[in-house]
Order: C-alpha cells, then structure tokens, then sequence
C-alpha cells in the first residue's frame, strides 16, 4: 500500500490527507472499499455464527447491521457518483501545501 502516487506522496499520506481536505481521492476510495469488503466478511460469519447458535434474536441484530453496513455502503457509492474524485494535487492545492514546503522540512531532518 505505500505505491507512490502522481506529486511523491505514498498512498497513505494520501489517505491522510483525504481524511483532511475536501472530497474524495482515489485511495482514499480504495481504503473504504477495502474496509467495507473487510466489514462484509465479518459479518457474513457473525450471520453464518447466529444461525448455528439457533438464536433468533441474535440473527435479527446481525441482519440489522448488514442492513445498516449495505446501506451506508450504497449511499457512499451514491454521494461518489454525484460528487466525483479528486486528485491529490487537487487538495494540496487547496490545503496550500507545496512541494517545496515538504522538501523543507525533509532537509531540517
């Protein structure tokens, strides 16, 4: 995961700075999609769990969370769809970052 994108920064300064500036960057997209598959593992065997415990009430709250995982996922996917990517450079220019102010501060090291 530490492939270097277009601008030198790795994947995971771009998710971090995803997490910091406005819209939604490619890997930053990819960690959500990741998490979410992740997410969807685990709960198809807390599901596969509940129904051989024969507890009723404990399939119907991990249905619940399926319901509400899926949910969250479709809507995510919908506000992408409507808004679009952006690059990373898009939202370093934004969040006023230069290249030249992480050149400075890799010589003070």
């Amino acid at each position: 995961m530490e492939e270097s994108t277009s601008n030198g920064l790795s994947s995971g300064e771009a998710v971090l700075l995803g997490a910091l500036a406005s819209g939604v960057n490619a890997p930053t997209w990819a960690v959500l999609k990741i998490t979410f598959m992740m997410l969807a593992i685990c709960l198809i065997a807390m599901l596969s769990l509940a129904f051989i415990s024969s507890d009723f009430i404990i399939v119907g709250h991990v249905i619940l969370l399926v319901i509400i995982g899926a949910v969250l996922f479709v809507l995510l996917n919908g506000f992408l769809a409507q808004t679009g990517l952006v690059s990373v450079e898009q939202q370093i220019e934004e969040m006023g970052i230069s290249q030249n102010d992480r050149h400075l501060k890799d010589k003070k090291k």
